[in-house]
């Protein structure tokens, strides 16, 4: 499609992680390991969590759809990301890319808000113990689940708002391996310098002050836990343990990519890979190695296979 002497770009093209063939291979066969092992272990918390009565409780439920979320969120990238390793040609259509951002950061956006929700439901249970099921009740966790899918919702079509207009009429090379906000911005033929500070603000300045809160959060949820007794001080503090290390790890590398100027550095990649590939996979595993009640969740549900098995 042409327009004066402009030529419009109609595909994206991906440099990716590597350009050499035999690096590819092996890229794609460590990180289809790393995938399986996401999609299976957020499917083993959220059968687990499913088909045992034991772990019907709002935690529970919480980190059910946690599960949900990380599983869909690494599908948005991960599945082109391999099929892109046995390709000769990187390319992704202009429909395709603004799809990916959008369906990127509507999960990302929905993953953020949902971290707060799982810091609420700690704070009642260690604050308002006795009232924590009363509180914390299904329609409640459902209403909270539902407000962050749509607070994700809103942040990622804002953003999508924001690209739609752009005119991409020069280069369309991506030095990345999937669609995301920097790198198609810096594409864009006109200047973007303040609808780079307005996504800025949108997305990293954003999501430094949530992620300051959060660790606020979690702190005096810390101190609250020194008047309760010694065995569930402990439980209640290796549970906000892990959710501090869940936090941490889907916040640093996005305030590292959307809280500054979208100059390329060297890091980007390694960062996003974090974001987009090895934290999914990390968290199921985090939940479950630390989690006690959930290890023998796993046991009983194993059992209850072999045994159908048997019969």
């Amino acid at each position: 499609m042409a327009s004066g002497n402009l030529t419009w770009v109609s595909e994206f093209v991906f440099l990716g992680l590597s350009q050499t063939q035999e690096l590819q291979l092996f890229l794609f066969l460590v990180f289809l390991l790393v995938y399986t092992t996401t999609l299976m272990g957020n499917l083993l918390i959220m059968v687990t969590v499913t088909f045992d009565s034991r772990l019907h409780t709002p935690m529970y439920f919480l980190l059910r759809n946690l599960a949900v979320l990380e599983l869909c969120f690494s599908s948005v990238t991960a599945p082109k990301m391999l099929a892109d390793f046995l390709s000769k040609k990187k390319t992704i259509s202009y429909q395709g890319c603004m799809a990916q951002i959008f369906f990127f950061h509507f999960l990302g956006g929905a993953m953020v808000f949902f971290l707060s929700v799982m810091a609420y439901d700690r704070l009642v249970a260690i604050s308002r113990p006795l009232h924590y099921v009363t509180i914390m009740s299904t329609q409640v966790c459902a209403g909270l689940v539902v407000a962050s899918w749509v607070g994700g919702f809103i942040h990622s079509i804002s953003q999508l708002a924001l690209m739609l207009p752009l005119p991409f009429c020069a280069s369309n090379i991506l030095d990345n391996f999937y669609c995301d906000v920097p790198q198609v911005l810096r594409l864009a033929c006109t200047d973007t310098s303040f609808l780079e500070f307005l996504i800025i603000s949108n997305s990293g300045v954003l999501v430094l002050i949530w992620f300051l809160l959060l660790l606020v959060s979690y702190s005096a949820i810390l101190v609250m836990l020194r008047s309760h007794s010694g065995q569930a001080r402990r439980k209640a503090a290796s549970t906000c343990t892990t959710h501090i290390v869940v936090v941490s790890m889907v916040f640093v590398p996005s305030i590292y990519l959307y809280a500054r100027p979208f100059t390329s550095f060297s890091m980007d990649k390694a960062v996003s890979i974090s974001q987009t590939v090895m934290t999914p996979m990390l968290n199921p595993m985090i939940y479950t190695l630390r989690n006690q009640e959930m290890q023998a969740a796993v046991k009983r549900l194993g059992r209850c296979r072999l045994s159908y098995r048997k019969e």
